[in-house]
């Protein structure tokens, strides 16, 4: 049986929800994240409305690059950006009716993130499901009054990339006889996988487009590239694609970071901050399907943005009532790269990160 896949992706999901919780938003350029400090806060983009991407915002974009193209616009005589702290809660519940808006539709359904899903469609013909899709995208608007965009082919890489191309509110198709022609044009960041370090090498080899990619055999990108990655990319520049929906992802982690607005070195502030954050943590993982957990691991970046982190598994797994353990080893942990022992140069701290895994149920 053909596979059909859907993928749907949110439009500026964390944005979209703002203007719908504030109306006189709407139209406006917004951008979701952390405080821009008049160009001097810490921290990315998590979002930008269609608006701000016009002025060259984008996520994952530095705060204060984005307060910077903010101000070049208002100097310009456009619209002065609206910078907003993100609202998880008004998110996830979002992403929650979302999801089971698309599960009345496809018994397997994959979420991706909190504003992308791949779901499953096999079982019908490829115009019932574009049906399907059209009728998910109207009760998506109508329920919660934001858009999506879907992409409809025979494997997840294909749908996610159609879902992409004709944002927002779009839809498109893609059969399999049309891939070749689909993919040969368009640019090979388009791959997912294919970040900044991987697409510089391919650039200084003169490769633009997925159609000069395949110019390349499997072996040739193997050399080129990491074995493993370069065999990843050749299959995908060829629309190949034989992952399954995974239903459920079961966590394979608890974790969270802290990014100061000045570099550090107080060891009273950094040891201030650090506690509270390790009780932040600590509390997600009580309110966890988990009883236990057995690897504790910190990360630590320096000024000069160098990241090193530091772990252990302890021989008897910690539990909810092991708070002032957690809080002494995570401290053992830390210590190090107060004093010289861990930084020699005595270099200043931007941020620090705790990840608990290995869990027990």
């Amino acid at each position: 049986m053909k596979r059909i896949i859907g993928h749907l992706d949110m439009d500026s999901f964390f944005a979209s929800l703002e203007e719908r919780a504030t109306p006189s938003f709407k139209g406006k350029p917004i951008v979701v994240g952390s405080d821009p400090k008049e160009g001097k806060g810490r921290g990315v983009v998590s979002t930008a409305n269609y608006k701000a991407r016009e002025y060259g915002i984008r996520s994952a974009l530095p705060i204060s690059k984005a307060w910077q193209l903010s101000e070049k616009a208002k100097k310009e005589g456009k619209e002065e950006v609206i910078f907003l702290p993100s609202n998880f809660d008004l998110y996830e519940r979002s992403s929650e009716k979302i999801l089971s808006i698309v599960k009345k539709y496809s018994s397997k359904v994959e979420q991706g993130s909190i504003d992308e899903f791949y779901f499953d469609l096999s079982d019908n013909n490829l115009k019932k499901a574009e049906n399907i899709c059209k009728k998910i995208k109207q009760e998506i608007k109508t329920e919660e009054k934001i858009t999506c965009s879907i992409g409809l082919g025979p494997n997840k890489l294909i749908a996610k990339i159609a879902a992409g191309k004709n944002k927002p509110d779009g839809f498109l198709i893609i059969k399999e006889e049309e891939i070749e022609d689909f993919l040969n044009p368009l640019p090979i960041r388009t791959i997912p996988g294919i970040g900044n370090k991987t697409a510089q090498i391919l650039y200084d080899l003169k490769i633009g487009t997925i159609k000069q990619l395949k110019k390349y055999s499997c072996e040739e990108l193997k050399k080129i590239l990491h074995s493993k990655t370069g065999e990843d990319i050749y299959l995908k520049a060829r629309g190949i694609d034989k992952t399954p929906i995974i239903e459920y992802r079961e966590v394979k982690s608890i974790s969270g970071q802290i990014t100061f607005e000045d570099d550090v070195s107080d060891i009273v502030i950094i040891t201030e901050r650090y506690l509270k954050h390790n009780e932040e943590i600590f509390n997600r993982f009580k309110n966890s399907n988990f009883k236990k957990f057995k690897t504790l691991t910190i990360t630590i970046r320096f000024s000069d943005f160098k990241t090193i982190s530091s772990g252990k598994t302890f021989k008897d797994a910690l539990g909810e009532n092991d708070i002032k353990l957690l809080k002494k080893e995570t401290l053992r942990l830390l210590l190090p790269f107060l004093d010289r022992r861990k930084n020699p140069k005595m270099k200043r701290i931007r941020l620090i990160g705790i990840r608990l895994e290995n869990f027990e149920k």
